[in-house]
């Protein structure tokens, strides 16, 4: 395999890690699991050639401690660390630190985090390398000069924390009279998740799409995309449903959006793979540069699906110094995939994390269907993290197939001991309008609003049955949730942005 590493850390827990441990099998690279109290029997400790204990359950005390990482990784001999995304993939400081112990940090370089880790900032630099950026304002944040910006860009408009995402510290005012209110909740809000209170103002356009490019350049100046991905499924700001290709973009659309995208990559000498983000105004067909996120996406699968590259690996050797031995023209898009999140949540409850034991899970299985998923049968769900279960990813010469795969996926998928957002998928599924290709940023909220899931819960003999089994199998002790009001950073405290390890 050339020059490429023997030994690397993963920086992560969950499906990501199980997926990097999986791409670093196929290379011959030998890999470090980190994993929390929490974390003890899950399977990508289970799965990693080696594992160490970095702390606490707690993020603040394990996967977000610099020291504890850096210092698992001089233990083991491991001579890069992949960070997975959320957690610490796209911290300048911890990028840095990495190099300085004279390792490899597997994603871009640490002036590229720093560059687009600041939507300010950001928008700056896309509008002096000439990508089109939202109309907005990003100087002096106080009232007075916020409100003469709103004024002028007109309302509706967006309150914006200038560093993050997800959704955190973001507000839509829609006249004057509510801005200061909103200011003061976006400005509390992004300093209680980032640290940082500073604000950006942008138009707000209504019924838009949210459209990525993915990107990969190599260290000698090679920079590709690998098409689009369709990401307006959206709730709370958060992603449920990706696919690939856009049902929006027609082929002059989807060349101009992709050429924006290498410009925006350029103006800041990226390396490795990383995402330009775009919102679409469909009913002018134009676009805005949104922002850039500087790693893996959680929603990769399906890029690489109909593009046949696999980026995850792509990423491992770009850190290596190989580089890349394709070309944009070699790059081509075949048929259609959907990736649906599935995730541990309650309907019946506002849709909050739901915590537990599965007692048994069942995936789907067949040509086309592909299963990313950080547990098995018998794990346990925790307050502490993300409650993403799997993701469920179809592929099909089409569209309509990929979607009718995917339906007939679902249906197959079994979750016992916990409730699932899987009916709300499915329904998402059956409408007209996803079916047509007619959904934007908005519809989901406004479509499922008052949505209730069917009350089905699996007879007390079939939970009791599957609990039994999976004793059988393994005879693992599940470990009990620590009480979520210990922890100040469960996301149990905040019911629209709960994901603590994941970005939007």
């Amino acid at each position: 395999m050339g020059n490429l590493f023997n030994k690397i850390l993963i920086a992560n827990r969950g499906e990501i890690a199980v997926r990097i441990i999986r791409a670093c099998r196929e290379l011959d690279i030998s890999t470090v699991a980190v994993y929390s109290d929490a974390d003890q029997t899950a399977l990508h400790v289970r799965l990693a050639d080696e594992a160490v204990l970095i702390g606490p359950s707690s993020v603040e005390a394990s996967y977000l401690d610099q020291e504890k990482i850096l210092q698992a990784a001089h233990q083991t001999g491991a001579q890069a660390i992949h960070p997975g995304y959320g957690f610490l993939s796209e911290n300048a400081d911890f990028a840095q630190a990495v190099k300085d112990k004279g390792l490899v940090f597997i994603g871009p370089s640490v002036e590229a985090i720093a560059a687009m880790g600041d939507k300010a900032r950001a928008r700056q630099r896309m509008q002096t390398a000439g990508v089109p950026v939202i109309p907005g304002y990003q100087d002096q944040d106080d009232f007075v000069s916020f409100q003469a910006a709103a004024e002028e860009i007109g309302y509706p408009v967006l309150v914006k924390a200038a560093a993050g995402g997800g959704g955190k510290g973001m507000r839509l005012v829609w006249e004057a009279g509510e801005l200061a209110s909103a200011m003061a909740a976006a400005r509390r809000e992004a300093q209680y998740a980032f640290g940082n209170g500073r604000l950006i103002l942008e138009a707000y356009i209504p019924d838009a799409h949210h459209i990525e490019f993915q990107i990969l350049g190599d260290q000698f100046g090679h920079l590709i995309h690998l098409y689009e991905r369709e990401c307006s499924i959206q709730r709370r700001h958060q992603k449920i449903i990706e696919e690939t290709p856009s049902p929006l973009l027609d082929e002059n659309l989807r060349t101009e959006m992709g050429l924006a995208a290498i410009t925006a990559a350029v103006a800041i000498d990226y390396t490795n793979a990383g995402t330009i983000e775009f919102i679409v105004d469909s009913m002018r067909k134009t676009f805005y540069f949104l922002e850039m996120n500087t790693r893996l996406q959680v929603e990769h699968p399906i890029t690489e699906m109909v593009t046949g590259i696999d980026i995850v690996q792509w990423q491992l050797k770009i850190a290596a110094g190989e580089q890349l031995p394709f070309s944009q023209s070699n790059i081509k898009q075949r048929g259609h995939a959907i990736e649906c999140r599935l995730y541990a949540e309650d309907p019946e409850n506002n849709f909050l994390p739901a915590t537990g034991t599965l007692l048994r899970l069942i995936e789907p299985r067949g040509p086309g269907i592909r299963i990313d998923s950080g547990f098995t049968s018998g794990d346990e769900i925790t307050v502490h993290y993300d409650p993403l279960i799997a993701k469920i990813i179809t592929y099909a010469e089409d569209r309509p197939a990929a979607i009718y795969k995917m339906q007939s996926a679902l249906r197959e998928c079994v979750v016992l001991g916990l409730p699932t957002n899987w009916q709300i998928l499915i329904d998402v599924l059956s409408t007209d309008e996803f079916l047509n290709g007619l959904t934007n940023t908005t519809w989901f909220e406004k479509h499922f609003e008052g949505w209730q899931a069917p009350r089905c819960s699996p007879p007390p003999e079939v939970l009791a049955a599957a609990a039994l089994t999976q004793f059988k199998l393994d005879g693992r002790q599940s470990i009990t949730p620590e009480n979520p009001a210990m922890d100040q950073y469960s996301p149990w405290h905040m019911g629209n942005h709960f994901r603590i390890g994941e970005p939007k």
